[in-house]
C-alpha cells in the first residue's frame, strides 16, 4: 500500500528516540520538546528510559524511550519533521549503524501498514527489539501490532533476543513543556 500524502484524520503513532552519543537524556528530553512543537501534533505521553548495548552496532551504551503522538501531519510529513530534528540534533549518517546523538524512528502510525522505499509501517524490526517494546508497553500495553495482530506486552513477553534493556530513569510527571525546562532536569 502507498503512503497517504495527507492524514485523513488526526491519529495516535508511536516514535521511538535513542542516543547514545553525548549527553544521552537531555537529547531525548529536547527531541520531545521538538516533537511536542510540530504542526498539528500534540504529544501525548513519553516512556521512561532505558539503557541497552548497541544491537549490531559500534558505540556505547543507549538511551531510548518512545513517545506517544497525536498528528494531523500524514505519515511521510511526520518522518520528514523527525528526520529535521534528528539533524538539528546532530546527527550524521557516516554508515549504516554509526552512534548518534539522536536517532528518531516511526514505529507506528494508528494501524496503518504500508511499505515504500522511504517509510515502513510498523517499523520493520518493532517486534524484534526489548528496547522499544519495553517503552511501548510502558504506554500502550494493550495495542495490536497491525500486521501480527498481536498485543505489544505479548510480543514482549514472548521476545527470544538475548539482549538486556534496564530502566534507566524513570518519567516524569509530565513531558517537558520547553526547551528551558528540559534543559534544566
Amino acid at each position: 500500500m502507498a503512503v497517504p500524502a495527507a492524514a485523513a484524520a488526526p491519529s495516535d503513532a508511536f516514535i521511538g528516540l535513542g542516543a547514545n552519543l553525548g549527553d544521552r537524556a537531555r537529547q531525548i528530553d529536547l527531541a520531545c520538546v521538538d516533537i511536542a512543537a510540530l504542526p498539528t501534533t500534540m504529544l501525548v505521553a513519553r516512556s521512561a528510559l532505558y539503557a541497552s548495548a548497541p544491537l549490531d552496532a559500534p558505540g556505547g551504551e543507549y538511551l531510548n524511550a518512545v513517545a506517544q503522538v497525536h498528528s494531523a501531519l500524514a505519515p511521510l510529513e511526520l518522518l520528514h519533521a523527525l528526520q529535521a530534528i534528528e539533524r538539528r540534533h546532530g546527527r550524521v549518517r557516516p554508515f549504516a549503524g554509526a552512534p548518534r546523538t539522536l536517532d528518531l524512528d516511526l514505529l507506528l502510525y494508528g494501524d496503518l501498514a504500508v511499505a515504500s522505499a522511504e517509510l515502513t509501517l510498523p517499523h520493520p524490526r518493532l517486534h524484534e527489539r526489548r528496547f522499544v517494546l519495553a517503552p511501548m508497553a510502558e504506554l500502550a500495553p494493550t495495542l495490536i501490532h497491525p500486521k501480527l495482530n498481536v498485543s505489544i506486552s505479548d510480543l514482549l513477553a514472548n521476545l527470544k533476543s538475548p539482549q538486556r534493556v534496564t530502566l534507566a530513569r524513570a518519567v516524569t510527571a509530565r513531558p517537558p513543556a520547553s526547551r528551558r525546562e528540559a534543559a534544566s532536569r
